[in-house]
């Protein structure tokens, strides 16, 4: 087999756009054009959010393209002072360029937008055929236009006069070979408007569709009552058991920890059957949640939680926990944060540490007040937590009955957490003892217990169930979730002590050899437990990086980045803030063992900012076949082969 060369001409340099045309599905999402389309509305509705439009139109034509308009002051059309080159065309047609960067010295287009990722309308062009602009400003009409590849045609022309009238329309053409489907799905762009409506009391929303036998059909979306009216609209006619709390609150230029404008807008109800909760940051909706929903959840446990024991309201022997508050309660939360941090590009989940403590902080004490100002609501809403508290301990009890009954003896180095509730309980596999030791002393002793795995699990996939108690590892696993080895992924889990199981291994190519062999072990032997989302993956970070004090509103912080890829992108975000590299402290952490508890509680263990995913099986993939190729044994020279046609998609760790 003829060597590939590796000399200097190996080396390729994706320029422009070619990152986003090589790669699509590391900027946005490919499923279909729908994030593309919401770069460019998320653009028009900053300018709404700034005070600056009141109008958004969007229309979907028959040919697939898609129009956005809006009212505000119109993209800039002057050169850049710098790059000397028009400041839309700069938006267009350069990653990491943009409006929303400079913050720190007030001289941002935008105090308060979707975040700092820098990519915006820049991916839009990179992933369309075609992209048409026109400006209003300053009494005049700007049009330029990109062909594939992003480039622009010919350069910025002058094309008439408008008087006063000021704003931008964007029309994109999506480009059909980086999308599983071409067409972008109307209820999504539905749902995406009228959450901007909801988020923008006094500003239009208008959909256009254009139909198959040439007519439009038209929607619009006003909600001069905000974010109240969009919650009944959500109930759906269901009245809520205490009369509904919205209000708002954002940090001055007093404040001593936030920066003036950060804060947050909510309304809050409680309700006997579910009631669907939305949650945004700057706009952008979150859909997966984030930190920013945690901090208000916790908020309005802890002044619900002082409105109880005030009144003495609680029975002898009932704990009061935060879902036995916030589990019947429906919210919209709409959050400002200066300079938001997402996980993953399409921005689906807030993961910025401070935003608990900004909505908590903001929440709590206006929430507090108005319980006591509206005592009969706060009794309401009292009497049904204690309730829920009150039903989760009946319950709990049945499980322990059922579970005396078990000859089991629990394993000696399991670490047991102190509730018997099946939902709150979490059972965390961690590699190695010396990051065990950690795990103890920063876990929370009521719902989260520690089994420490000395070494490497057995490779279980070809182990017959009734071997598998000759491995000690494997046997103290069963034993701590109390669940037998199964087949079928409707197996009894009535004995289930932990409501979920997470592997904790290092962020390296032995802890992903770990969580492999814990993987195999549970989709071979336990596969009721993924059937029905128990096991879930820690994501420590393998960076933590120290960011020193930037004048009075800002003391010293500490991130943290999950690979290379995150370390990147914040030392990108912290330059745009004016903090010199020079200035940071990278550390590279060698393992859960180095952290200390605090650190590994913030970054793996709490619930408000840990990163954890949920495993599950994908469909349309042999998810057995692969799990014998690689793991079964008598499979080397299939290994092989497929090590040498895939090998290279690998990122590997050396």
């Amino acid at each position: 087999m003829a060597t590939q060369t590796y000399d200097e001409s190996s080396f390729r340099v994706l320029k422009g756009l070619e990152p986003v045309r090589e790669r699509p599905g590391m900027y946005t999402r490919t499923d279909s054009p729908a994030h593309i389309i919401q770069e460019v509305i998320d653009n028009a509705a900053d300018e709404a959010l700034g005070g600056h439009a009141r109008n958004i139109q969007v229309t979907l034509h028959r040919d697939g393209s898609v129009s956005v308009v809006d009212d505000g002051r119109g993209i800039p059309v002057g050169l850049h002072p710098e790059e000397n080159v028009p400041v839309v065309v700069l938006a267009f047609t350069r990653l990491h360029a943009g409006g929303k960067f400079d913050k720190r010295t007030g001289n941002a287009a935008y105090a308060f937008s979707g975040g700092l990722h820098g990519v915006g309308v820049a991916v839009t062009n990179a992933l369309s055929t075609r992209v048409e602009v026109e400006v209003r400003r300053e009494g005049k009409i700007w049009r330029i236009a990109f062909a594939e590849g992003g480039e622009a045609i010919g350069p910025l022309q002058e094309a008439g006069r408008c008087g006063k009238e000021t704003g931008t329309r964007v029309t994109v053409w999506p480009d059909p070979r980086h999308f599983d489907t071409p067409k972008v799905a109307q209820a999504e762009v539905e749902r995406l408007l009228r959450s901007k409506a909801v988020l923008l009391p006094g500003v239009t929303v208008t959909l256009e569709t254009e139909q198959a036998d040439g007519t439009t059909s038209r929607k619009t979306w006003s909600y001069p009552r905000g974010l109240a009216g969009y919650l009944e609209e959500l109930a759906g006619g269901l009245e809520p058991i205490a009369p509904l709390y919205a209000a708002e609150k954002y940090a001055d230029a007093e404040h001593a920890e936030f920066a003036p404008g950060e804060g947050a807008a909510w309304v809050i109800g409680w309700y006997a059957e579910p009631v669907g909760s939305e949650s945004y940051v700057n706009l952008i909706p979150t859909v997966v949640g984030g930190t920013h929903e945690s901090g208000l959840k916790a908020g309005v446990f802890e002044a619900v939680k002082t409105f109880i024991e005030q009144r003495a309201l609680l029975p002898r022997g009932v704990k009061l926990q935060q879902d036995d508050v916030v589990g019947r309660m429906a919210f919209i939360l709409s959050a400002r944060l200066l300079d938001p941090q997402f996980q993953g590009q399409v921005k689906e989940k807030l993961n910025s540490r401070e935003a608990v403590k900004l909505v908590s902080s903001m929440l709590r004490d206006p929430f507090e007040i108005w319980l006591n100002q509206h005592v009969d609501a706060g009794r309401a809403i009292a009497e049904l937590s204690i309730h829920q508290a009150l039903a989760r301990q009946k319950n709990a009890q049945k499980i322990e009955k059922r579970k005396q009954s078990g000859v089991a003896v629990l394993p000696g180095k399991l670490t047991d957490c102190e509730s018997t509730d099946l939902a709150a309980n979490e059972l965390f596999l961690v590699e190695g003892d010396s990051a065990g030791g950690s795990a103890k002393m920063a876990r929370n002793k009521e719902t989260q217990a520690i089994l420490p795995l000395r070494g490497k699990v057995q490779n279980a996939w070809e182990i017959e169930p009734g071997r598998l108690f000759a491995n000690t590892e494997i046997h103290d696993i069963a034993v701590a979730l109390g669940v037998d080895p199964h087949d079928s992924v409707e197996a009894d889990l009535s004995g289930l002590r932990y409501g979920k199981v997470i592997i904790m291994s290092d962020a390296d190519v032995d802890g992903a050899h770990i969580q492999t062999l814990l993987l195999t072990l549970f989709y071979r032997h336990f596969p009721a437990l993924i059937a029905h989302e128990h096991v879930h993956i820690a994501q420590p970070p393998l960076y933590r990086i120290d960011v020193p004090a930037s004048g009075k509103k800002r003391p010293p912080r500490r991130l943290y980045a999950l690979d290379e890829g995150e370390l990147a992108a914040s030392k990108d975000r912290l330059r745009q803030e004016g903090i010199s590299e020079s200035a940071i402290e990278v550390g590279r952490f060698k393992g859960l063992g180095e952290m200390n508890p605090e650190q590994l509680r913030e970054t793996a263990m709490d619930p408000a900012t840990r990163r954890v995913l949920p495993v599950g099986i994908r469909t349309g993939i042999d998810t057995a076949g692969l799990f014998t190729l690689l793991m079964g044994k008598g499979e080397a020279a299939a290994r092989r082969q497929w090590m040498e046609e895939k090998g290279h998609l690998v990122e590997a760790d050396i």
